[in-house]
C-alpha cells in the first residue's frame, strides 16, 4: 500500500502536494480532491474524468486497475458509485508527454490574454482540435506556435470547441489549474455563451429546446434528438425577423456537440446554410430563397462569453462583432424586407 500524503482542500477543489518521498515509478506529486455533492450516484471513473481532464478516463481506469486511486483512504474499483464529500487520491505514473501536435503560424484573432486565459474570435473555416482528417491548420496547432508553453496543457488548454464554420468566441486556458476550473465551470453552467442564429422560417416568440442529443443511430457523424441521448437545453429570443428566416439570439444552458444546430432543426427552423442539418427555404421571394442558399456555411456566431475568471474570480464579458458576411446577409435581406 502506497502511504499517502494527506491535503484536503476545504472548498472541495483539487490540489497537488509533493509527497517527502516517491519511487521511480510515481511522478513527485500526488493528486487530493474532495468529491462534489453533485456527483452523487455517478461512477468514479465517470466522476473523475470530469474533475481531473488532464487524464484520459482510460488512463484514470487504469490507475484504479493498479490501486492507484485510493477512496478515504481504500483501494477504489471503477465502477464503484460516489456520494459526494469522498476525499480520494490518485498516484499516478510517470509517463512520456502524449504525441505532441505540430506548432504552426495561423493569425490568432486574439481579443484578450493574460497568465491565465485566452479569448480567441475564431474565424469561418478553421477547426478547433486536430482530428478527422484535419491534423494541421487547426486552432490548437496556432496555439502551440503562439504560446509554445501549451504543449504542456491537455488539448493546448482548450476546453469547449466551436464547429469549424461557425464564428466567434472561446477561451483557452494558459494553466492547469485554470482548464480543470472552466470545465468545472462549463459542468456548472456559470460560462454564459450566446450565439447569433440565423434560422429558416419565421418566429415569433422566444423559447426554449429541452431535448436530449445523442449520436445519430445510423449517420454516425451527425447528432440527433433522441431519449438515448445526453440532457441538453437551448433558449432563444427573437431578434429580427425577415421574409423566409428569423435572426435569434440562442443561449446554451448545456454544451452538446451541434447542440444549437441540432435543436432548431428539430423544431423545424434549421440553421441558414447548414451543409448537415439544414433545410430548404419555405414559401418566400425566389430573390429571397436565393439569397439563403447561396450562404455557404452555418448562419452561427458566438457572440457572447461571460465566464468567472480562475485567477480573480472575478466576472468578465466580452463580444465579438458580427462577422462581415453574416452582416452582409443580413444587409441584402433588410435591403428586400417587405
Amino acid at each position: 500500500m502506497i502511504n499517502s500524503v494527506k491535503n484536503k482542500d476545504t472548498t472541495g477543489d483539487y490540489n497537488v502536494k509533493p509527497l517527502a518521498a516517491v519511487s521511480d515509478e510515481l511522478t513527485t506529486n500526488v493528486v487530493n480532491l474532495t468529491i462534489p455533492i453533485n456527483y452523487a450516484g455517478s461512477r468514479l471513473d465517470q466522476t473523475l474524468a470530469k474533475l481531473v481532464p488532464n487524464w484520459s478516463r482510460s488512463r484514470l481506469q487504469t490507475w484504479i486497475a493498479e490501486k492507484r486511486v485510493l477512496v478515504n483512504g481504500q483501494i477504489a474499483t471503477a465502477k464503484q458509485l460516489v456520494w459526494g464529500d469522498e476525499h480520494v487520491e490518485i498516484f499516478p505514473l510517470k509517463i512520456a508527454a502524449e504525441s505532441p501536435f505540430v506548432a504552426e503560424a495561423i493569425h490568432l484573432n486574439i481579443m484578450e490574454e493574460d497568465e491565465t486565459l485566452i479569448i480567441i474570435n475564431k474565424p469561418a473555416g478553421l477547426v478547433t482540435h486536430p482530428g478527422n482528417g484535419n491534423w494541421q491548420g487547426t486552432l490548437l496547432n496556432a496555439l502551440l506556435h503562439h504560446a509554445p508553453e501549451l504543449k504542456n496543457i491537455p488539448r493546448a488548454g482548450i476546453v469547449h470547441r466551436l464547429d469549424k464554420n461557425t464564428t466567434g468566441l472561446l477561451v483557452v486556458a494558459k494553466t492547469l489549474a485554470a482548464q480543470t476550473n472552466l470545465v468545472r465551470q462549463l459542468q456548472q453552467r456559470t460560462v454564459k455563451r450566446d450565439y447569433l442564429a440565423l434560422v429558416l422560417g419565421e418566429i415569433k416568440q422566444a423559447g426554449n429546446i429541452d431535448a436530449p442529443i445523442g449520436r445519430h443511430p445510423i449517420h454516425r457523424t451527425k447528432m440527433t434528438v433522441t431519449s438515448k441521448g445526453k440532457p441538453a437545453r437551448t433558449n432563444y429570443q427573437v431578434i429580427e425577423n425577415f421574409d423566409g428566416c428569423t435572426l435569434l439570439q440562442c443561449s446554451l444552458e448545456t454544451g452538446r456537440t451541434h447542440q444549437i444546430r441540432v435543436h432548431l432543426n428539430a423544431i423545424g427552423h434549421a440553421l441558414v446554410g447548414d451543409p448537415v442539418y439544414g433545410g430548404k427555404p419555405g414559401k418566400t421571394a425566389q430573390a429571397i430563397a436565393q439569397i439563403l442558399i447561396d450562404f455557404p456555411r452555418q448562419a452561427l456566431h458566438a457572440q457572447k462569453l461571460a465566464l468567472i475568471h480562475p485567477k480573480t474570480e472575478q466576472v468578465n464579458q466580452w463580444e465579438a462583432a458580427t462577422p462581415e458576411d453574416i452582416n452582409d446577409l443580413l444587409l441584402m435581406l433588410r435591403q428586400n424586407k417587405k
